[in-house]
């Protein structure tokens, strides 16, 4: 609960506690904040024993922390049900980075130096755009009354 409290933080709550309530209610304080947090514990627990009960028998080993998207998806990839650490493993020798700069310059028409050397990429698969005829920057593209 209070893992990011460092020493000097603790000693300077103490010596606060002390001065604000004085060393006679200080402990009564300490007890009543212990039977707080203790009860706020209680129902926190209870409230998630109701859900489980309502959710039913299919959620028994429901934990509310898998609702953290992170959580959750660590469970997925150290369970492995879906095959993601195939599929995760399948884009390890591939240069995607290296295969998208290809594509790109397929498509727009550029000529790279890598795609004119490697045989067998996505970029020499790629069709390619006739870049013949360019388009006149003032002309307006044709006009499709089915489309709009």
């Amino acid at each position: 609960m209070f893992n990011d409290i460092g020493p000097l933080e603790l000693v300077t709550i103490i010596v606060l506690a002390v001065l604000v309530f004085g060393p006679d209610k200080l402990p009564k304080v300490i007890q009543d904040v212990m039977r707080t947090i203790r009860k706020i514990r209680e129902f926190s627990e209870s409230a998630k024993a109701d859900i489980r009960s309502e959710l039913g028998p299919e959620f028994k080993d429901f934990e509310f922390e898998d609702l953290n998207p992170k959580t959750f998806i660590r469970k997925q990839l150290d369970n492995d049900e879906l095959g993601l650490k195939e599929i995760r493993n399948g884009f390890d020798g591939i240069d995607l980075k290296k295969e998208m700069a290809e594509v790109t310059d397929a498509v727009n028409g550029r000529e790279s130096d890598s795609s004119s050397s490697a045989s067998g990429s996505a970029s020499s698969t790629a069709t390619k755009v006739d870049m013949a005829k360019k388009p006149d920057p003032d002309e307006r593209p044709p006009f499709d009354a089915d489309a709009t």
